[in-house]
């Protein structure tokens, strides 16, 4: 038999450790990306009689894409720095 144990910490109200036989590891995921499970402490994969901490394997999975910056708009910025110039420029 297989299955998760996950805890989810909620400060001073408290832990709660949320164990379900029939939640697959996809749907631990999937709970974890739509903010069902906020403020996860750790999550245990028991198999058999075994114990495995897959808290970071687990986290890594649920991770959204890292979406990085725009580039900047270099002829925006020269354009800006311009109209800077002339609004302070002494006549």
């Amino acid at each position: 038999m297989q299955y998760f144990v996950v805890m989810i910490d909620y400060g001073r109200r408290g832990r709660e450790a949320v164990v379900d036989p029939e939640i697959t590891r996809r749907e631990v995921i999937s709970r974890i990306v739509s903010g069902e499970y906020k403020n996860v402490s750790f999550i245990h994969e028991i198999v058999d009689t075994s114990v495995e901490d897959i808290t970071a394997d687990i986290m890594n999975e649920a991770a959204l894409p890292d979406i990085g910056a725009a580039r900047p708009d270099l002829q925006a910025d020269q354009f800006d720095h311009a109209r800077d110039l002339r609004k302070h420029e002494t006549a």
